[in-house]
């Protein structure tokens, strides 16, 4: 079933009008006729059966069937703080990130990085992820967007990262299978859990040091380096299994 978004305003008396790029899809891509259903979602948790009961200027109307039940979330919210990597791999890591369920995506720029972003190209990237990761809630059935941020400091991420309850950098030199195990099999459902990612690189012995003083636990994710866009999934993946 299609799956679209809307602001939570836009919900009004039985009905749900559809604008934006949305009505485009509708209406020249998937071709929806009068009476077909879809899913739409407020971005905030709430999830409603509709029909599409007309096209108007500037907008397709939906009516609201049912309100359905069952929060497609998490129980906890997972933040990824994220080095910034080369190429496009950052559209990758997004995308399935979103589909783990992870909650909100932090762009780290870490000494290591090979990616330097000034203003001007770091607001398109924001404006390119965040559709990325709309994309994705709408693909995996999520109840709400994950948001990607603007890019911060390693220093900036470190301090935002201290108001979360639990903290985690996977790190090459970490050892202790049992010791992550342990750590993974202690977080709590409803407990806030930050997840530092390094870029291609990895991160510098200082970086590990400040995450560290900050509360953040050094893990292993085992005896194989993990590429950037790998290490990432992989503790989202655990997360997931283990929270849900």
């Amino acid at each position: 079933m299609h799956h679209f978004f809307v602001s939570p305003s836009q919900i009004e008396e039985g009905t749900i009008p559809v604008s934006g790029t949305d009505l485009n899809h509708i209406k020249n891509v998937l071709r929806m006729k009068t009476g077909e259903q879809a899913e739409i979602s407020d971005g905030i948790g709430r999830r409603y059966l509709c029909e599409l009961l007309a096209y108007e200027p500037g907008c397709a109307r939906f009516k609201m069937l049912e309100s359905l039940e069952g929060d497609r979330e998490l129980p906890s919210r997972i933040y990824l703080f994220q080095g910034l990597p080369k190429a496009d791999k950052m559209e990758l890591i997004i995308q399935k990130a979103v589909e783990l369920g992870v909650f909100e995506i932090i762009p780290v720029a870490t000494k290591r990085a090979v990616v330097k972003l000034d203003e001007k190209k770091a607001e398109k990237k924001i404006i390119r992820w965040n559709a990325i990761a709309e994309g994705g809630a709408k693909q995996s059935g999520r109840s709400r967007i994950p948001k990607v941020t603007d890019v911060m400091s390693f220093d900036r991420a470190v301090e935002t990262a201290k108001e979360l309850d639990v903290l985690l950098i996977p790190y090459e030199k970490a050892e202790g299978m049992e010791a992550t195990r342990q750590m993974i099999s202690g977080i709590k459902r409803g407990q806030s859990v930050g997840v530092f990612i390094g870029p291609e690189g990895g991160f510098e012995e200082e970086e590990v040091k400040k995450a560290s003083e900050a509360g953040a636990v050094p893990v292993t994710l085992g005896k194989r380096i993990l590429r950037t866009e790998t290490a990432g999934l992989s503790v989202l993946s655990i997360l997931m299994y283990h929270l849900e």
